[in-house]
């Protein structure tokens, strides 16, 4: 295509193709912006989104020619690359736009995917992936040119039938499909030095926020991320659902959040490591006359941190927690029993027998669900099925909750209200 300014067909004033076509596009633009798709059947938005996507890639591989052929820019204006000029004219965040001129440049040196584009067959993203699986292959110095030709080739054939995410976990592994041989040995020992340097980086940092939270941060190996994620969105997932078919909104986040603790406050102390040869326990140190009303405070653990005594008896309802009961003159008066928690076999026989969390207003399954004494255990409450109700997380701590009064209704089922 010419790119020269051409003469009109009046032969006196010049006209640029390209404005002319640009032009045109932005022309068509607006007009497809004035219609409104709600009045589109579903057959013309599921073909019109797959031709946006299309016409989405040809526009990223246009916009990406001008910037890999954009150093002039810079010399023209004073900046130091393209990315200074985008950053006064356009208002593109200098990072940003760095990211975009440096994609464009690696475009431009890979014939395959700057063609795949242009034709809409490769998205912007998956152009990303590629590009940035072809450099790897380039640092890789057991890889030849010829390796680098049919990993482009193989890439861009996988970019017309996977996800970017997908794409890219092929990128990791493309010289092990050029060449298995030379290269699984390899991509064994790549995936040990990597796993090796997650070990090293690994940590566990938490910090109390002074209002009852607690933040943590951590990083630890790809593999125990994913495992992680997966379990919270196994208890997460079906709250979320099931707040939904009540018509009430739960944020996922806050769903994530809470699952997390449900994990923490459940887990198996009999897995725990030994010390001293005991079992890792937390003691939790309070007068009795609070133990047996609703105000008061505890001591968690031996550092001096504040519980309210309704969160004490709550987590003493899961945990292999010590109550360290002191009478008015600060004297131990009972160091516990571990039988007070309720045996397996006892919450399989609640499961059979309540079904789901026994709150009047929830319907949580009993999967989800911890055993909770009706009468409490610090004030002679026994551990048999009788004094037990299934209660889901919420509702048990609400049912610990000195701000809420509950009532077991004949059906066994817990109301609750709240004080005035």
């Amino acid at each position: 295509m010419n790119l020269e300014h051409e003469i009109n067909h009046w032969g006196t004033y010049p006209v640029d193709p390209i404005d002319a076509e640009l032009a045109a596009l932005e022309f068509s633009l607006d007009n497809l912006l004035a219609r409104d798709p709600a009045y589109w059947r579903t057959s013309q938005k599921k073909d019109r989104l797959k031709r946006l996507e299309i016409i989405q890639a040809k526009q990223a591989a246009l916009k990406l020619r001008i910037l890999a052929a954009s150093g002039d820019i810079a010399e023209e204006t004073g900046a130091k690359d393209v990315s200074g000029w985008m950053l006064t004219e356009l208002l593109v965040d200098k990072k940003i736009g760095r990211a975009e001129a440096k994609f464009a440049a690696a475009v431009s040196r890979y014939e395959l995917v700057a063609a795949g584009l242009a034709e809409g067959v490769v998205s912007q993203d998956k152009a990303r992936v590629i590009t940035k699986a072809l450099e790897a292959v380039e640092a890789d110095p057991a890889a030849t040119a010829d390796d680098l030709a049919y990993a482009e080739k193989l890439l861009v054939d996988y970019a017309t039938r996977l996800t970017a995410d997908d794409l890219k976990n092929i990128g990791k592994r493309i010289l092990v499909e050029v060449d298995p041989e030379r290269f699984e040995a390899a991509e064994a020992k790549a995936l040990q030095r990597e796993e090796e340097h997650a070990q090293r980086r690994t940590f566990f940092q938490s910090r109390a926020n002074g209002d009852g939270t607690v933040d943590i941060h951590a990083r630890v190996s790809y593999a125990v991320g994913m495992r992680l994620r997966t379990l919270l969105d196994s208890l997460a997932q079906p709250r979320k659902l099931s707040a939904e078919d009540r018509g009430r909104e739960a944020p996922y986040d806050r769903l994530l959040g809470q699952a997390f603790a449900r994990i923490v406050e459940t887990y198996d102390v009999d897995q725990l490591p030994r010390h001293g040869g005991h079992g890792t326990t937390v003691f939790i140190t309070m007068d009795v006359e609070d133990l047996r009303n609703d105000l008061g405070t505890a001591a968690l653990g031996f550092d001096g941190d504040k519980i309210t005594a309704a969160e004490a008896r709550r987590m003493a309802c899961n945990a292999d927690l010590i109550p360290v009961v002191l009478d008015t003159g600060s004297e131990i008066l009972d160091f516990g029993r571990t039988t007070r928690l309720a045996h397996p076999v006892q919450h399989r026989a609640l499961r059979l027998r309540d079904k789901c969390c026994q709150a009047e207003d929830c319907d949580a399954p009993a999967a989800w669900t911890e055993a909770h004494h009706l009468k409490p255990w610090s004030q002679g409450g026994r551990t048999d099925l009788a004094n037990m109700v299934l209660l889901c997380p919420s509702d048990h701590r609400r049912i610990h909750d000195p701000n809420y009064d509950y009532e077991r209704l004949p059906d066994g089922r817990i109301r609750f209200a709240r004080r005035v």
